[in-house]
């Protein structure tokens, strides 16, 4: 599924139209990058839960070459399914 696609059935779902659901579905990607930026967490029961981790710096080998690298600390976002979520894709 793509954007188009979660947009359209956003719209279908909540009886609204497409433009107003393309509106929500970008307002809620905002802030949850935002709160991300800041450092928090945004949870949604039953749903998930979006975070950030910290990685630490680590050694690596480039592929190509075979070289060592450095491969420096970062943080990156993560995703951590809820309860609901898990038990709803496990059903068939």
């Amino acid at each position: 599924m793509n954007k188009a696609d979660l947009v359209a059935n956003i719209a279908d779902s909540a009886e609204i139209s497409k433009i107003a659901a393309a509106k929500a579905l970008d307002a809620f990607t905002t802030t949850v990058t935002k709160t991300l930026k800041k450092g928090d967490k945004v949870t949604l029961v039953g749903f998930g839960t979006f975070s950030v981790v910290k990685r630490k710096a680590r050694n690596g080998v480039n592929p190509q070459t075979g070289d060592k690298i450095k491969i420096k600390a970062r943080k990156v976002p993560k995703f951590t399914c809820g309860k609901a979520l898990k038990e709803a894709v496990k059903k068939k």
